[in-house]
């Protein structure tokens, strides 16, 4: 997989890329990153890449030469209803694991990092396919929501995880799309008085799968019922 950021801070870009299953991924030849900066195509010699909006008021926008030239710098026109252009932005779809499995079955996702005020509203009809937000509330960039994205995409192409059966029992995922994964415990057995669960040390596997599934169920109920709200479950009791 081929995944492009269009920025006007690359730098931010360069420690986790270089880092963590990003870069397992890019080590095992499973995915490929591509920094534009969106000041490669700026307007002018003062490197502008953003104006004031038309009918005043506070901010700055992105304006939409800038973005378009980028966006089209790194997806030519025969790829244009192939690739997802992406911007990460507060006004866009919920992001989930869903989401994330879709767009795992791409070959190239261009996620276009927004900035101040927004994006000139040309920039969605010219270039953007999708537009995805990590949670309601307000960041500074779209930059740190794109590796998000990236980061849990990445978990899907084959290879890059060892075991993928970790992946697959992880919350969100497999069977498990609406409860979170069970409680864990390593060693040692006992630590300040609190013990792991003897079934966990037995060896009966049967018994364990057991117990992880009802420790999965409790857990979410307790700590995201809200997760049951729209499963095979109902509504969770108060």
């Amino acid at each position: 997989m081929e995944i492009c950021f269009i920025t006007i801070f690359p730098g931010m870009m360069s420690g986790p890329l270089a880092s963590g299953i990003l870069d397992i991924a890019a080590k095992k030849g499973a995915a490929d990153y591509k920094v534009v900066d969106l000041r490669d195509f700026a307007v002018d010699k003062h490197g502008s890449v953003d104006d004031y909006p038309y009918g005043g008021g506070p901010g700055m926008v992105l304006i939409a030469p800038s973005v378009v030239e980028a966006v089209e710098s790194v997806r030519s026109p025969e790829e244009a209803g192939e690739v997802p252009v992406i911007l990460m932005s507060p006004a866009g779809r919920r992001f989930d694991q869903s989401v994330a499995m879709e767009l795992a079955r791409h070959e190239k996702i261009v996620f276009v990092c927004g900035r101040y005020k927004g994006v000139d509203a040309r920039v969605d009809e010219l270039v953007i396919t999708d537009t995805i937000s990590i949670g309601d509330y307000i960041l500074s960039g779209g930059e740190l929501p794109a590796l998000v994205v990236a980061d849990t995409v990445i978990r899907y192409l084959p290879g890059v995880i060892g075991d993928e059966r970790s992946r697959d029992t992880d919350s969100f995922s497999g069977e498990r799309e609406f409860l979170l994964d069970a409680a864990y415990y390593t060693r040692p057995p006992e630590y300040r008085g609190l013990k792991v669960p003897e079934i966990l040390q037995s060896g009966n596997h049967a018994k364990i799968d057991e117990w992880r599934e009802e420790s999965a169920l409790e857990r979410t109920k307790r700590l995201r019922p809200d997760l049951l709200d729209d499963s095979e479950e109902g509504p969770v009791q108060p």
